[in-house]
């Protein structure tokens, strides 16, 4: 029978090769970064951010890209239908639960993003898309929520 601790063995190698991508990143940019982390201006850390909100988004929660975070997942029958379950052990866990938390995916995607684009120009326009996606995703959010709020109030006047 597996224990919920043995999970425990691919959350630290997963763990561990993010902390060894992270030195060899590192590493790499400094030597070869085009723009020295010191030199980094608020607007740039504005844009990774933003760009990193919107890759976390992008990978947790959007459909599109449902079909990458189902690969790490396991079909089971249930009664007459199909169901994805998260497996119960092992690297493929690990992935699916990476996957689904906005809080550890963005570990990576915060490192990937600052990565590029201290490394290349070209990480640029590809963080300004990122960023003003995610500026349009949160006025849509909040666009939402104004609405449902009318909504309510709208309800709670008329009932």
């Amino acid at each position: 029978m597996i224990r919920i601790t043995d999970q425990y063995f691919w959350n630290v190698v997963f763990g561990i090769f993010f902390v060894l991508l992270v030195v060899m990143g590192a590493i790499i940019l400094e030597t070869e970064a085009r723009i020295p982390y010191t030199e980094l201006t608020l607007v740039d850390f504005s844009l990774i951010t933003l760009a990193t909100w919107r890759l976390i988004r992008l990978f947790v929660y959007d459909p599109i890209t449902k079909f990458l975070r189902e690969q790490f997942y396991d079909l089971k029958k249930v009664g007459k239908g199909m169901v994805l379950e998260k497996p119960k052990f092992g690297p493929r866990r690990t992935i699916a639960d990476l996957l689904s938390c906005p809080w550890c995916f963005g570990m990576w995607a915060a490192a990937s993003v600052t990565f590029f684009y201290l490394l290349t120009p070209y990480a640029y326009y590809i963080t300004i898309f990122l960023a003003i996606s995610a500026v349009a995703s949160f006025l849509q959010i909040l666009t939402n929520m104004v609405g449902w709020q009318a909504e309510k109030l709208k309800m709670e006047v008329e009932g």
